[in-house]
């Protein structure tokens, strides 16, 4: 059944909703609510939202949210790290294997070496095992990267992983409830995702060593640059209305690769008409600074032609693995 935005207006909020609204009223909390009301209205008026996931969110499981906000339709486009989207499948196949080091902060160099010595790898307070993680994912992947370069075909890093979760060879090795895995929700969808600099990822860097070794040609995998005239097309023809907007957890190449697409197009291809990005929303714990561009807050974005003086635009200076579930919460009427 499709909601029409009266409906969703009516709907009533669940107790995260009725929770955040009475208590969330000042400094970051408000402006979170802020935020989340801003993303709310600017879907209801018909606008569109790419989110943009930098860090290793796919490891904090934001999957568990961000999936059901794809099933839902309040996402438009994903642009994220090779990290993201590898992680999201990895923790798929391998939760259980994964260690939790709540003491991290605690750890000295010989603990960390004894980590790496028995196959895990640390993010935080939480370390991935490679052995089950990569690996697993590794030869399956491969096996399409191998098909594809024996064709003469070339697609973009996120397609075979598209490819992978729909062919169901890994179904066995599932040890989440799929609807928490937000790849399986966007490859369902077929939902757009950009994905710059993959190269810097585990699944690039074992891609690279195949060519190393001349088993793969560099050609067989797509490119920053294919992504960044893929992304070009689509924003023109998803900017009309409404418009796009961008909701960017974290800082880094994942936010500052797509929203350069708005210059590009305006500067380079001299499209003087192409509309700003119309909502603009980060996410992110680093303080500003000289020169810290991803710390950096909307206005400056102004200055660089990605925003515009009218953009609504908010930052809230927190940890992201807090704040985003929260906000999605919220647009999900939980």
């Amino acid at each position: 059944m499709h909601l029409t935005s009266t409906d969703i207006l009516i709907m009533e909020r669940g107790p995260i909703s009725k929770f955040l609204e009475h208590n969330y009223r000042h400094f970051n909390a408000a402006a979170l609510m802020d935020a989340a009301k801003g993303y709310e209205k600017h879907l209801l008026e018909g606008g569109k939202m790419m989110i943009t996931l930098a860090g290793a969110m796919s490891t904090a499981e934001l999957g568990i949210s961000l999936a059901e906000m794809i099933r839902q339709g309040k996402v438009d486009i994903i642009s994220c790290t090779g990290a993201n989207l590898e992680e999201d499948i990895m923790n798929l196949v391998a939760h259980s294997h994964y260690k939790r080091v709540p003491n991290y902060r605690d750890l000295s160099p010989q603990e960390e070496w004894d980590l790496l010595e028995h196959g895990f790898n640390r993010v935080t307070d939480t370390c991935i095992p490679e052995e089950e993680a990569f690996r697993r994912i590794q030869k399956h992947i491969y096996k399409l990267w191998k098909d594809a370069d024996s064709k003469g075909e070339r697609y973009l890093p996120h397609e075979y992983m598209y490819k992978l979760l729909l062919s169901g060879v890994m179904k066995e090795h599932y040890e989440i409830d799929v609807k928490d895995s937000w790849m399986i929700a966007a490859a369902e969808k077929n939902l757009p995702i950009i994905v710059p600099g993959w190269e810097d990822s585990t699944m690039g860097n074992i891609f690279a060593s195949y060519c190393i070794k001349g088993e793969l040609k560099p050609s067989t995998m797509k490119s920053g640059i294919e992504y960044m005239t893929w992304l070009a097309d689509w924003y023109i023809k998803n900017s009309a209305g409404k418009g796009v907007g961008f909701f960017q957890i974290g800082g880094g190449i994942a936010g500052d690769f797509p929203i350069c697409v708005v210059p590009m197009l305006y500067q380079d291809m001299e499209m003087h008409n192409i509309p700003f990005w119309t909502y603009f929303c980060q996410i992110s714990d680093s303080t500003t600074s000289y020169g810290s561009y991803s710390g950096a807050v909307p206005n400056e974005k102004i200055t660089w032609g990605k925003l515009d003086i009218t953009t609504p635009k908010f930052i809230v200076e927190s940890d992201a693995t807090i704040v985003a579930p929260l906000i999605f919460a919220w647009l999900l009427r939980q």
